[in-house]
């Protein structure tokens, strides 16, 4: 029987395919600029996400900082309890006896965005937990932020600015170090809002669409809903709105856009408690109302000049109408200011003003590490190339000057003059900055590009020859263009160079400055391993677990949240702030004998008593070094408190040579017990500091009042026990 013959496999092409070729899938040029652009932005987003994780790659998930717990705790009363439970909140665990009413002291936006964003998981049956939608909250609004840079970018350049402008604002450090995942605070969503609500703005004046007024007008509602920084958007709306009366781009689009985002972003930003009738009533908000004023004037001489023909009769009216409205306008306010209607500027807005009023006249405010002058080095650190980028793009703007790089001029300048001031503020700045350096790179980019694909035009086919001169002309430049495109491609990739460069230092600034989280401390040890310091959660577990739950807590301020949040007690004083009598009296407790701080504890129910001391681990942050500040503070409401009785010739010593009062006050007392017996570092003797770097000057320590209840693993954190009064019987 014969082999069964094999049959010959058909052609691979034989059959019709379901899928169309690459070859068919042909794109036309708009198409493929739109699919980059998209592809582009696309890992932008992502990037801008994954580049904030590093923390929660390096340690856990975990809140960071302060504030953030305060911020925490609430989001989580607001999705147990619902919006009316948490609106209508008056917490007792804080500020105690006084208490605080939570839904009209503080910004509800962050809240109420990430309980929103945890519902909308839950209904789609993703089991996350608040405090998961917490930790990423900061990392996913810094993503929306890069579309929103785009778009920005876009309206006031060109879509090559816009995406540079997102990848910029992606990785900058200035804008990572309140955006990393864990930053659960009020910036982490306010820049995108104050970002969202410039965009809707100047869409709105370039337009002078009702319907981009609205937009804007509700942009700022949730700024407004979610950081007192809108302030800043109020006053620096209405400048860009003068400046361009005062140049003489007075239209209608300004006029529609100013009116509707000026009349209802201020009837739904007074809609938020913590703002109310301030909108209308404080001096910070006044002069948006002047300019709103001013521009109905403008309106009405507007029309009335085109009602009049005679131009010598309208000159007369204009001087007439200007001087009356001038006059009524000073007459306002000097009427609202004496009769107590205008409220004066806050002493945070005096302090942008004059760097040194609140050191002078606030010291509560000039305690707070953010809201020192900036050092120039740190401008280097969280701006790289964009320092350099940044002049560059103004001449950019002024040389094609028009409504929208005026505005982003005016917000560049505003907001570097602002973070000089105060080193919060370069969050501020940071989107000015990559907004404007955006335009450099694009413009810059855009003309070395044609540059290079320039081309040597030969009059082939002309009929008429070109004179000696011309052709000598035309020669020259054909020779000398072969060393500009050279330049230009040299030039091109130097751009690229510094643009790596500046990706590889916000990487790094990221990794190493920026996703370190206060609460957990970190540091390298002999043999080079890192070493975990978790002394604060360790301290706020055992107050949760080994303190009645009526138990009040004194300590400085600055951890009020964090032992509300995690040790669930009554604090004395927290990060609010609000009551600078109240924690003049902490100061004053804290600075004063044994015996004249127990009578104030008493005086507060106090139960125990918190202190942060850095000696054995070297930690910087710790309650000695804040010390003077205490001392600061009370002595600005209890003058029995004088700041010289704690220094020895000006200068603050904790050593032997320290002041007797210094020595023998309550703070030194409770962090320095029992520190004299405990050897440090090799080769120094008992009782050596290793943050001030000398031997304590007072090592035989006794407390009559309180006993040491704990003391965390590394003595970060020590926690004393306030004895009871004796029996007087």
């Amino acid at each position: 029987m014969g082999a069964t013959s094999v049959a010959s496999p058909a052609p691979l092409n034989s059959a019709p395919s379901s899928f169309p070729s690459l070859k068919a899938l042909k794109f036309t040029t708009k198409q493929q600029e739109l699919l980059i652009r998209v592809s582009a932005l696309a890992l932008i987003y992502v990037l801008a996400f994954v580049v904030r994780l590093f923390s929660v790659l390096r340690y856990e998930s975990m809140i960071h900082e302060f504030d953030p717990y305060f911020n925490y705790r609430t989001t989580l009363f607001l999705t147990k309890n619902g919006f009316s439970e948490f609106w209508n909140w008056f917490d007792s665990e804080s500020w105690y006896p006084l208490g605080r009413i939570i839904g009209g002291t503080l910004y509800p936006g962050l809240m109420v965005t990430a309980a929103l964003i945890h519902r909308i998981l839950h209904f789609f049956s993703f089991a996350v937990h608040i405090r998961e939608v917490c930790v990423l909250t900061a990392p996913f609004f810094a993503s929306n932020t890069t579309l929103v840079a785009y778009f920005f970018g876009k309206e006031i350049w060109d879509s090559g600015a816009g995406l540079v402008a997102a990848a910029l604002i992606a990785i900058c450090p200035g804008y990572i170090s309140r955006s990393v995942a864990g930053s659960y605070d009020n910036e982490g969503v306010a820049i995108f809002a104050l970002l969202l609500t410039f965009y809707l703005f100047v869409k709105a004046v370039n337009t002078g669409s009702l319907a981009w007024s609205l937009a804007s007008a509700f942009g700022y509602f949730y700024m407004v809903s979610a950081w007192g920084g809108y302030v800043f958007i109020i006053n620096l709306v209405p400048l860009y709105v003068l400046v361009l009366l005062v140049t003489g781009r007075y239209s209608m689009r300004l006029y529609v856009a100013y009116n509707c985002m000026y009349v209802v972003g201020m009837l739904l930003a007074m809609q938020i408690r913590f703002v109310g009738f301030q909108h209308v009533q404080s001096g910070e908000h006044m002069a948006a109302m002047g300019v709103f004023f001013l521009l109905q004037v403008f309106y009405f001489l507007d029309w009335v000049k085109y009602i009049l023909n005679d131009i010598k009769l309208f000159h007369s009216f204009l001087r007439i109408t200007l001087t009356c409205a001038i006059t009524v306008g000073v007459l306002a306010l000097s009427i609202g200011t004496a009769s107590g209607y205008i409220s004066p500027w806050t002493g945070r807005f005096y302090s942008l003003l004059d760097p040194t009023y609140a050191k002078d006249h606030i010291p509560i405010i000039a305690s707070v590490s953010e809201h020192q002058p900036t050092a120039w080095s740190s401008f280097m650190f969280d701006f790289h190339i964009l320092l350099f980028l940044f002049p560059a793009g103004l001449y950019f703007c002024f040389k094609r000057l028009s409504d929208a790089t005026i505005f982003v001029v005016m917000y560049g300048l505003t907001s570097m003059y602002f973070a000089g001031v105060m080193v919060r503020l370069i969050l501020v700045a940071a989107p000015a900055m990559c907004l404007v350096s955006s335009i450099a790179v694009s413009a810059t980019v855009k003309n070395l590009s044609s540059l290079v694909r320039a081309k040597s035009k030969s009059p082939q086919g002309s009929g008429k020859p070109l004179s000696g001169s011309k052709a000598a002309a035309k020669a020259s430049a054909d020779q000398s263009l072969p060393f500009q495109k050279n330049g230009a491609i040299a030039l091109l990739l130097g751009a690229l160079y510094l643009l790596c460069r500046y990706a590889i230092h916000c990487t790094w600034v990221t990794s190493e400055a920026y996703s370190s989280p206060s609460i957990v401390l970190a540091a390298r040890g002999h043999g080079g391993g890192r070493v975990i310091f978790d002394d604060y959660r360790e301290a706020y577990y055992w107050l949760r677990q080994n303190t009645p739950p009526d138990a009040k807590v004194m300590s400085w301020w600055d951890y009020g949240y964090q032992i509300t949040a995690m040790g669930n007690r009554t604090v004395i004083v927290d990060n609010n702030t609000w009551n600078n009598t109240h924690i003049a009296t902490v100061g004053r407790a804290m600075s004063s004998y044994e015996h004249e701080a127990y009578e104030i504890m008493l005086s507060l129910d106090v139960n125990y008593v918190l202190v942060v001391f850095g000696g054995v681990t070297g930690y910087s942050s710790d309650d000695i070094n804040k010390f003077l500040w205490m001392v600061r503070i009370g002595g600005g409401v209890f003058p029995v408190i004088k700041e010289p009785d704690y220094l020895v010739n000006g200068e603050f010593r904790v050593d032997k040579g320290a002041a007797p009062k210094m020595l023998n006050c309550l703070m030194y007392k409770l962090c320095y017990y029992r520190f004299g017996e405990m050897t440090t570092e090799y080769g120094k003797p008992p009782g050596y500091d290793r943050v001030r770097g000398v031997e304590i000057g007072n090592k035989d320590i006794k407390l009559e009042y309180l006993e040491e209840a704990f003391t965390t693993s590394n003595w970060i954190v020590r926690i004393y026990k306030v004895k009871p009064p004796k029996n007087r019987w």
